[in-house]
């Protein structure tokens, strides 16, 4: 299997299957000098590892880091790391797998899983919770996501659940600060409440829901992409599409600029007292003619309903026979959830990249 690997300069591979003993990234192209601790990485693994909520898999994983190669402790005797420019490897060990929940369906095809299509590519897959294509492999993504953040001079990333199903935040109710204190990610206090009810019903019948999640990169400067085929809204999007069960990415208004005119979709600009250009609005989301304009970067994408449900739904077999599956084992109602620090590190590589790239080809502004 090839395309293990994203990034031009700030290149991640990732590496391991879900029931593997062990899996991880290498970051190449990391420059040298950038300081992290372990700790830092720790963190925003610890914001998407399973089994913290009721309403997120049970799998008992602590995904601790390990870091492997590609830098040095600081000489102050802290635990401060240092990158010395040379691929840095991290490694995360698997320690509660059950690939006996899945003997079942050894030989036949999840709906909605890549079981069939792995199969039919390769001539063979790990049904093992599904390998490769286990949402397990983005762990590796949100390691390489906190050093990812470290490159980026003054930039925040970060990310909310903002839709469930048919219930969305109410953007008036926005804060930050209570995306800390839920389960969901939500900044809605009140929405998050609703679906606390919604997610115990749909997880008692056994079914699944979908999501939407919404992205914000502030501080983000201006110059950073290129035209044509170097977009840096082109490289969001195909980064997080690439996330596990994504099914549409839109950047700023995305598909609701459709039903607006001109008048309205333009972002106005003028500039203030000081001298400093200023836009009266954001409906580009941060990214005009595929280059950053130095306003927040917003996105936003749309991940299914878990495919893994306890109701049985018709599929074949390896052998071409018709038969009914039922997926046992622990598995999200809602992948959303937890979907959100795994993008929050794709748009942290993403605008590592770039601005690597950036600085190369035209230097510090």
């Amino acid at each position: 299997m090839s395309f293990n690997t994203f990034g031009r300069l700030f290149r991640v591979t990732t590496w391991g299957e879900s029931h593997g003993p062990a899996l991880g990234c290498v970051i190449d192209g990391c420059p040298p000098g950038i300081e992290f601790t372990v700790a830092e990485v720790q963190q925003q693994l610890d914001l998407r590892k399973p089994g913290q909520s009721r309403f997120t898999t049970q799998r008992n994983e602590p995904d601790q880091v390990e870091v492997l190669s590609g830098v040095l402790p600081k000489d102050d005797g802290s635990e401060w790391l240092v990158t010395t420019g040379t691929p840095v490897s991290m490694m995360i060990r698997n320690t509660d797998q059950r690939s006996k929940d899945y003997s079942e369906i050894k030989d036949r095809f999840r709906p909605g899983h890549a079981d069939y299509t792995y199969q039919a590519k390769y001539g063979i897959r790990d049904y093992r919770g599904g390998g490769r294509s286990s949402a397990r492999e983005t762990a590796a993504r949100v390691a390489a996501g906190a050093l990812a953040r470290k490159v980026l001079p003054n930039v925040v990333v970060r990310g909310a659940l903002v839709q469930i199903g048919n219930l969305a935040v109410d953007r008036n109710r926005w804060d930050w600060d209570a995306v800390a204190t839920n389960p969901f990610f939500c900044p809605d206090v009140e929405m998050a409440r609703q679906w606390e009810e919604l997610l115990d019903s749909i997880k008692k019948s056994g079914s699944s829901i979908g999501a939407v999640v919404e992205l914000v990169a502030e501080n983000v400067p201006v110059g950073l992409g290129a035209p044509i085929y170097g977009k840096l809204d082109q490289d969001i999007a195909a980064n997080l599409m690439s996330i596990n069960a994504v099914k549409g990415v839109e950047i700023g208004e995305g598909f609701a600029a459709a039903a607006l005119s001109g008048e309205e979709n333009a972002d106005e600009m003028s500039v203030n007292d000081v001298g400093e250009l200023e836009f009266a609005s954001n409906h580009a989301g941060g990214v005009l003619g595929g280059i950053s304009t130095g306003q927040p970067i917003v996105a936003r994408f749309a991940v299914k309903p878990t495919s893994s449900i306890l109701t049985p739904r018709r599929s074949v077999t390896a052998a071409g026979e018709n038969v009914e599956v039922r997926t046992k084992g622990r598995h999200d109602p809602c992948v959303g959830i937890r979907a959100v620090p795994i993008g929050e590190a794709m748009l942290a590589c993403t605008l590592a990249d770039h601005f690597l790239l950036d600085r190369a080809q035209v230097g510090e502004r």
